[in-house]
C-alpha cells in the first residue's frame, strides 16, 4: 500500500512535469521550423552555453541518465533536484536551434529525480524502487504508453533482468502520468493498423531478414554513439571547443541536408512514414548520424523519438522493396530499432502494440526476437548492466 500510494504521488507530479516539458517542447519545434534559417546558424553558440550551464551549475546532475542508472543499481550517490531544470531548458536549448535530440531521457531523468525527492522526505530506504517507478512515470507520462513504459524502467538498468517488485507500483505511476499529462493537453501519437498481412511463411521469411536489418541498424546507433564520444573527446578534450567546432559543421549540414528536415524529434518522418509522405531511402541514415553526433558533442535530449523515426523511415523504405504494406513494416520498424538500440525486449513489444494496436503483436514478436539478438549486447545506455556480469561478479565475490 505504501508502494502505490506513493507511485500515485509520483505519477501525478511527473504527469504535471511531463506535460509542461513536451507542449513547450512542441511549441519550440513548431517556432524552429518557422524560423530555421534564424535560428541555425546559433547552434554552435547554443552548444557552448549548454556546455557552461551543466559545467557551472551541474555537478553530479552532469552525468544525467548515468547518475540515474547508477542510483537504480543502488550506489549511495544522490540525484540533485537542479537536475531537472537542466534538463528541460538544455533540451529546448538544443531544439530550438536546430539539433537533432529526442526527449526521453529527459523524461526519465525527471521521473527519476522526482521519485528521489519523493523518497528523500518519506526516508524511503529501497531507492532503487523508487527510481524505477520515477523512471516509468517519466517514459509513461512522455509518450503515454504505461505499459510500455513501465518495462523500459524494469528492463533498462538491467539487461535480461526484470524486478518483479517493482511491477505494480511502475505499473501505477505510469499509468496517472499518462492520464495526467494527457489530461493537461500533451498529446499521444498513435496509428492504429487495421488491415495485415496474413502470416504464412513467405511473410515469415521477409519478417526475419526485416528483423535483421532493424537488429544491425540499432546496433550500429548504440556502437557509434559510444564511439563518436569517446573519439571526439579523444581528438577534442576540451569540451567548449569540441561542441562550438562540431556544432559549426552540424549546422552546416542540417542546412545543406534537407533544411531542417533531420532536425529536431524526427516527428516529420514519422508522419510521412505513416501519412503517405515522401521518405527517401538514406532518410534513416542521416537521421542517424546527426543524432549521434548531436549528442555526441554536448547537446541534450534523448535518443528513444529519433530511433522510432530511423526505424520508421527504414521500415517505410524496406517495405516498398520487399512489396509489404508500408505503414506496416514502418510500425515494425518504429519498435524493432528501439529494442535493438536500447537492449531491451518487451518494452519495445508493448510500444508497438499501444500505439499500432495488439493485433501487431505476433509479428512484432519475431521481428523483435530477431533484433534484439543481432545487437551484440550493445546498448544506447552505457551504464546499462548486463545480468550475465551480475552473475559472474557474485560468483567471484
Amino acid at each position: 500500500m505504501i508502494w502505490s500510494g506513493l507511485a500515485v504521488v509520483i505519477g501525478l507530479g511527473v504527469g504535471v512535469l511531463d506535460a509542461l516539458f513536451g507542449r513547450i517542447l512542441d511549441v519550440v519545434t513548431d517556432f524552429r521550423i518557422q524560423h530555421f534559417n534564424m535560428l541555425i546558424p546559433f547552434l554552435p553558440l547554443i552548444g557552448v552555453l549548454i556546455v557552461f550551464l551543466y559545467r557551472r551549475f551541474g555537478k553530479t546532475a552532469s552525468q544525467g541518465m548515468g547518475l540515474v542508472f547508477s542510483v537504480g543499481h543502488q550506489s549511495d550517490e544522490v540525484i540533485p533536484k537542479r537536475l531537472i531544470p537542466l534538463a528541460m531548458v538544455a533540451t529546448w536549448l538544443t531544439h530550438l536551434f536546430g539539433g537533432s535530440a529526442g526527449r526521453e531521457g529527459v523524461a526519465v531523468q525527471i521521473g527519476a529525480t522526482f521519485a528521489n525527492f519523493l523518497g528523500d522526505i518519506f526516508k524511503v530506504k529501497n531507492r532503487h524502487i523508487i527510481v524505477m517507478i520515477g523512471m516509468a512515470a517519466g517514459f509513461g507520462g512522455l509518450f503515454q504508453t504505461p505499459f510500455a513504459a513501465t518495462l523500459f524502467a524494469l528492463e533498462a538498468l538491467i539487461a535480461g533482468a526484470i524486478y518483479y517488485r517493482a511491477i505494480v507500483p511502475a505499473l501505477i505511476a505510469s499509468t496517472v502520468a499518462a492520464e495526467t499529462s494527457h489530461f493537461l493537453g500533451l498529446e499521444k501519437f498513435s496509428f492504429i493498423l487495421t488491415k495485415l498481412p496474413i502470416l504464412d511463411a513467405s511473410l515469415i521469411i521477409k519478417l526475419l531478414f526485416i528483423g535483421t536489418i532493424f537488429g544491425l541498424t540499432g546496433f550500429a546507433f548504440a556502437w557509434l554513439l559510444t564511439f563518436t564520444k569517446s573519439r571526439l573527446t579523444t581528438l577534442l578534450p576540451n569540451p567548449y571547443v569540441k561542441v562550438a567546432a562540431c556544432g559549426v559543421i552540424l549546422s552546416l549540414l542540417f542546412t545543406i541536408l534537407g533544411h531542417g528536415r533531420y532536425s529536431g524529434l524526427g516527428t516529420n518522418l514519422i508522419a510521412s512514414a505513416f501519412g503517405g509522405g515522401q521518405i527517401f531511402a538514406w532518410d534513416f541514415a542521416l537521421k542517424l548520424v546527426l543524432t549521434v553526433v548531436t549528442l555526441a558533442i554536448g547537446f541534450q535530449g534523448g535518443e528513444v523519438t529519433p530511433l522510432f523515426a530511423i526505424g520508421a523511415a527504414l521500415g517505410a523504405t524496406l517495405g516498398l522493396a520487399l512489396g509489404l504494406p508500408v505503414t506496416f513494416v514502418a510500425a515494425l520498424g518504429y519498435a524493432a530499432v528501439f529494442a535493438a538500440a536500447t537492449n531491451t525486449f518487451w518494452a519495445p513489444i508493448l510500444i508497438g502494440c499501444e500505439v499500432f494496436g495488439y493485433a501487431l503483436m505476433p509479428y512484432l514478436m519475431l521481428v523483435i526476437i530477431v533484433s534484439y539478438m543481432l545487437n551484440f549486447n550493445k546498448s544506447i545506455y552505457t551504464a546499462q548492466d548486463m545480468l550475465q556480469n551480475m552473475f559472474e561478479a557474485k560468483n567471484k565475490n
